[in-house]
């Protein structure tokens, strides 16, 4: 990008503190911290919801109201907190929100008796503001630093959008179009770069099978000049959250606040998260108990590394590490062999799949057989679980939005193999130039004996 795309500093803030009469701004301010920590320490909220009763607090506090409607969201944030006792007695996050809500009790003389209705998001008075038009219409609210194509120098080239997809049991598309099937179980980064990170979370799906899918997606979006500030997107299982982790929809308070902004498409499902700042469009979605990921970026924000940094984990620059992966054809052929004997796969579900009845219930919502194929009848063969068939099918579609380049919109197993093959080459031919160097220095250092 161009050296005044510099992000800007975090300036430090203290922690939160409740004192006089703006113990309601700094209330607020303890559901942001509470935010975080649940983002930087996934594992302590994979049971604990606190994170849930934190937003919903947060949504109804989030315009100013009378005192009485105020106590009435702490009390019913105090239920919320105490409904979780069981599970995040441990989790330093729930012992925080309770000393806090007993604070904001105090300084609003709150009682604790009283209505407890779920908290909901007060309308404001004011109308609401005129709906955002789509991005060839959209009127410019921002610097033109925030927004990705305009900030470029002109006569320049339209930039090259690359694609990313983390879908099923779990299979990976890079922004280099290889398809691959991994293992990955816990946390792995997919994306880190001077302006966004994003992580996932995968567990079994069947006891003692290798199969996995994602369960938690956390994302953040670094501050940037006079564009955004920094904002964290979290998701898990049955809470699809369509708003960032402090309540908000949009970049925060800066100018260019609107080019960064969270839409709902289908409550629960689906949810896109569109960064325009840095050309850049996020899809999560839950189909059945598990999450998708897909995104479109520009080339240039792909690659814009910090300095120092390593990026050989980050799994959509570079796939998963070679011990992480699994080679379908392989388990594709030792389902073949079971179903010709008469034997059923030891590990399926309930639903009991072969490899034929994968075959076609894949090809009902997949007609083609790609390798988005392939991934759906081997996640009905590895977990025998039906929704994974919809979650390839919605990968697909993700590809059909998110990918710049509609012939690359299919992958075949030939051009996996094709990749795989040139990758070993490479490998080979590093290997023998690395020899031939041996053998050049040990010639020499005999040579001067």
């Amino acid at each position: 990008m161009q050296p005044q795309r510099e992000r800007s500093k975090v300036r430090p803030r203290a922690g939160w503190m409740v004192m006089g009469k703006r113990g309601r701004a700094s209330a607020l301010e303890v559901c942001r911290v509470l935010a975080v920590f649940l983002s930087l320490f996934p594992s302590a909220s994979l049971q604990c919801k606190i994170l849930k009763c934190n937003s919903e607090f947060w949504a109804s506090t989030s315009n100013s109201g009378p005192e009485e409607e105020f106590c009435t969201a702490l009390r019913a944030y105090n239920s919320c907190v105490r409904r979780t006792a069981r599970t995040c007695r441990g989790d330093l996050a729930y012992h925080s929100a309770q000393h806090g809500i007993e604070d904001l009790m105090s300084q609003h003389n709150c009682s604790k008796e009283g209505p407890t209705s779920q908290p909901r998001a007060r309308t404001p008075l004011p109308p609401p503001p005129p709906q955002l038009l789509p991005d060839s219409q959209e009127r410019s609210d921002g610097p033109e630093m925030c927004h990705y194509e305009r900030s470029l120098p002109r006569n320049t080239a339209l930039p090259n959008y690359t694609h990313c997809g983390f879908f099923g049991d779990p299979h990976l598309r890079t922004f280099g179009d290889d398809f691959q099937t991994c293992k990955v179980e816990g946390a792995w980064p997919l994306i880190h770069n001077k302006y966004l990170s994003v992580q996932v979370t995968n567990t079994p799906v069947v006891p003692g099978s290798m199969a996995t899918a994602t369960s938690k997606l956390t994302i953040i979006f670094k501050n940037f000049q006079e564009c955004v500030d920094e904002k964290v997107y979290h998701a898990e299982t049955d809470e699809l959250p369509a708003a960032f982790a402090d309540g908000s929809k949009n970049g925060g308070d800066r100018h260019g606040a609107n080019t960064l902004r969270v839409v709902e498409k289908v409550p629960g499902q689906h949810v896109e998260i569109q960064a325009r700042y840095i050309g850049t469009t996020i899809v999560v979605r839950q189909v059945g108990r598990y999450l998708t990921f897909a995104v479109r970026m520009p080339e240039e924000v792909v690659n814009s590394v910090e300095e120092g940094d390593n990026q050989d984990l980050y799994l959509c620059l570079h796939g998963c590490p070679a011990n992480q992966r699994i080679d379908f054809r392989n388990f594709r052929a030792r389902a073949v062999e079971a179903h010709g004997a008469g034997r059923t796969r030891s590990g399926t579900t309930a639903h009991g799949f072969t490899y034929q009845s994968a075959k076609v219930k894949c090809k009902e919502r997949l007609p083609v057989e790609d390798l988005y194929f392939q991934s759906c009848v081997f996640d009905l063969l590895s977990s025998g679980d039906i929704n994974f068939t919809m979650a390839a099918y919605y990968a697909f579609e993700d590809v059909k939005m998110l990918h710049s380049n509609s012939n690359r919109y299919h992958i075949f197993e030939k051009d996996a193999f094709m990749s795989n093959a040139a990758q070993r080459g490479t490998d080979l031919l590093s290997l023998f130039l690395l020899n031939c160097v041996a053998v050049l220095v040990w010639i020499e250092w005999c040579t001067g004996l």
